[in-house]
């Protein structure tokens, strides 16, 4: 067995633990500015657009962590990040480096695979499919997913 089909074959395992923190890490920034804990300051309810992102990184980031609606909760989490990048940080500077936009940059390239590939192995999603238990199985290399 070369390395390539080894890699290929640990693909969809890979990417679930791929989903499963980067969903964590999404779920934390949302924890953190909403109940002001992990070293962030509280946003008071409503406010615009801290509080609405901070609802969206909490809500999409359980989401993808458990694989539920991963897509969609992913594509939805991306574009929040896109948002936060070119609305809040591009204002401070043009390079992420400069306007401390790397997380925003991150996440929203990193959620927009997770919604390009799917959720990878272990998801609830897998869980709820109707059917024989040929739904809790990783589709093979090449089929449709």
């Amino acid at each position: 067995m070369t390395t390539t089909h080894r890699l290929d074959r640990a693909r969809p395992y890979v990417l679930g633990l791929f989903r499963i923190v980067i969903g964590s890490l999404f779920t934390c920034h949302g924890i953190a500015s909403l109940f002001g804990v992990l070293g962030r300051e509280n946003l008071r309810t409503g406010t615009w657009p801290g509080w609405y992102a901070a609802v969206i990184q909490l809500a999409a980031g359980t989401l993808v962590t458990l694989g539920i609606g991963t897509r969609t909760a992913a594509f939805l989490g991306s574009g929040s990040m896109a948002f936060a990048y070119f609305d809040v940080h591009q204002r401070v500077g043009l390079l992420p480096m400069e306007n401390g936009g790397e997380p925003a940059a991150l996440f929203c390239w990193t959620l927009l695979l997770l919604a390009v590939t799917g959720p990878g192995a272990w998801a609830a999603d897998r869980l709820f499919a109707a059917g024989t238990a040929a739904h809790l199985r990783e589709p093979r290399l090449g089929a449709p997913v």
